[in-house]
């Protein structure tokens, strides 16, 4: 009987290893919670039995079977805990193209890293790689690695979908419906909502797809000659994954190719709290309050005026709590509350989903959002830049955030009347469970979702889901050259029948059109 166990087990390992694929990942911005959703995907995908080789700034302090890791961090300041209060402005100035200059052609120069010109020049051939999955996002250079090795290309969006990729997927895309990624509309917009929208989106796409020229150089320079415009690259992604659901961004039309992921982060295992923070909010009688700016700006840099209007709430609240982040503690203006707990890191779902927590601070970021809804807490919403403004508005339309308009709006009356509203409203806190089922209502999970349709690709190939509309041009794809037919058919069957009808009046009423033609002929010679 042992025997006939062991069989098994080595039949179940040989073919999980048959049907497993060598995945390369390639994750080259160095924004910390964009990798919360890549690096879970990749954990993912390793766990589920395919070997994947991950290019990307953070490493894993813990290296898991099936994860290899190729370290590209140092090669530029990553994105944590390094924008102070000076930094927000230079955010919310940034145009299109320092968006394309900062997240994108920034981003292609680290393909001249030894790390990455090793796979460029010397891929693995024993096994080779099966699938290419890279973040799309301002940096299309990388998409060069699904012709380099002739593999498929599966295309990771970290936020709900962009702009300028629906056309190339051949994904719809109404902007009288269809709110831009940068707007703050929501999908019933009034006129002048649609017509800024539609001229919005025009004008973005136009942009974007003007600066990203400047990246075929960066390809040429560090692939070689011989590849399209990285404008055309966006045309062969097999498979996109998006960092959205219907729940929360919308009903919108996908092609078979977009697929919506929102949640990949999402795990009902998590590691255990640091014994003084579970302690802590597990005596907070009166509930707490989750406060963080996310891994990117420092709270402890706003000036003194700005966090003692925070201290103020605080004890204003009090005896409700506050779990406060705050990277570095000795910089933190003193005079902090009796009722704050401070940490320069903690485990976010695990906290949300704490019974003693009530609410949300937060700057509005998506994955933070998505995070609370799925634990269904209720948010208090201080953007700063990015698609952060959109989120809180969104959230607060739905009543389960309330939102100020930037950090200049906060003093403390406003956010202690915010946080008592948020507690004693259940309004709120019933809203946000009722998205919070509608989120996970599925039927898979987020991350069984992504690894089917990966797998999906490799099973059956690159153009497998792809949709037609990629390979027509844009007046065919609008049907323009369809309308052009139909008008100059209708002008010519037009004039056919004014002809006719004048020929046959003529006809019938001969003697009157001999008499004009007449006329006209002596009027001719008379001249």
């Amino acid at each position: 009987m042992k025997s006939f166990w062991a069989l098994g087990l080595v039949c179940l390992a040989i073919c999980q290893v048959a049907n497993s694929y060598r995945i390369l990942a390639v994750f080259p911005l160095h924004g910390k919670s964009h990798s919360v959703m890549t690096h879970a995907l990749a954990k993912g995908l390793a766990k589920r039995g395919h070997q994947i080789d991950v290019v990307s700034h953070f490493p894993l302090e813990n290296p898991i079977p099936n994860y290899k890791d190729i370290s590209i961090k140092g090669s530029i300041p990553a994105v944590v805990n390094n924008i102070s209060a000076n930094d927000i402005d230079q955010f919310n100035q940034i145009n299109v193209k320092h968006f394309v200059e900062m997240a994108g052609n920034q981003i292609c120069e680290l393909l001249g890293l030894p790390q990455l010109q090793q796979i460029i020049k010397n891929p693995p051939t024993d096994p080779p790689y099966d699938l290419v999955i890279t973040e799309v996002f301002a940096a299309p250079c990388y998409l060069a690695f699904g012709q380099l090795l002739n593999i498929p290309v599966i295309g990771i969006v970290t936020c709900s979908n962009l702009d300028w990729l629906n056309y190339p997927t051949g994904n719809p895309m109404n902007p009288a419906y269809m709110p831009s990624l940068f707007s703050t509309y929501t999908q019933e917009m009034n006129f002048l909502e649609r017509l800024a929208n539609t001229f919005m989106i025009t004008a973005i796409i136009g942009q974007v797809n003007y600066y990203f020229g400047y990246q075929d150089e960066i390809v040429e320079k560090y692939f070689g000659p011989g590849y399209p415009p990285v404008n055309e690259m966006h045309k062969n992604l097999s498979l996109v994954l998006v960092n959205s659901h219907r729940a929360l961004n919308g009903i919108r039309p996908l092609t078979h190719s977009v697929v919506e992921v929102a949640g990949l982060q999402f795990k009902d295992e998590q590691a255990p709290l640091p014994a003084d923070v579970q302690k802590w909010l597990d005596d907070s009688k009166e509930g707490v309050i989750y406060f963080t700016f996310g891994s990117m700006v420092r709270f402890e840099t706003f000036p003194p005026e700005v966090v003692r209007e925070f201290y103020g709430a605080f004890e204003k609240v009090a005896p409700i709590r506050i779990l406060l982040k705050v990277a570095r503690k000795e910089d933190l203006l003193p005079g902090l509350p009796k009722n704050v707990m401070i940490k320069p890191w903690f485990s976010q779902i695990p906290i949300l989903r704490h019974k003693n927590v009530k609410a949300f601070i937060t700057h509005g970021g998506l994955m933070g959002t998505q995070e609370s809804v799925y634990c269904g807490v209720p948010m208090i919403g201080i953007p700063f830049f990015g698609d952060q403004h959109v989120n809180v508005k969104t959230y607060a339309r739905r009543k389960i955030a309330i939102a100020f308009e930037s950090i200049q709006d906060v003093t403390a009356e406003k956010l202690a009347d915010a946080i008592k509203t948020i507690v004693n409203d259940p309004t709120y806190s019933a809203n946000v469970k009722v998205l919070s089922k509608q989120l996970m209502d599925r039927p898979m999970s987020a991350m069984d979702t992504a690894i089917y349709w990966i797998e999906y690709i490799g099973r059956h190939g690159a153009t497998t889901l792809q949709s037609p509309a990629i390979r027509l041009t844009w007046w065919q794809r609008y049907l323009l050259d369809i309308l052009a037919l139909v008008l100059i058919t209708l002008y010519v069957a037009v004039k056919i029948l004014c002809f006719v009808v004048k020929k046959a009046g003529c006809f019938v009423f001969g003697a009157k059109c001999s008499k004009k033609e007449s006329k006209a002929m002596k009027a001719k010679k008379n001249k």
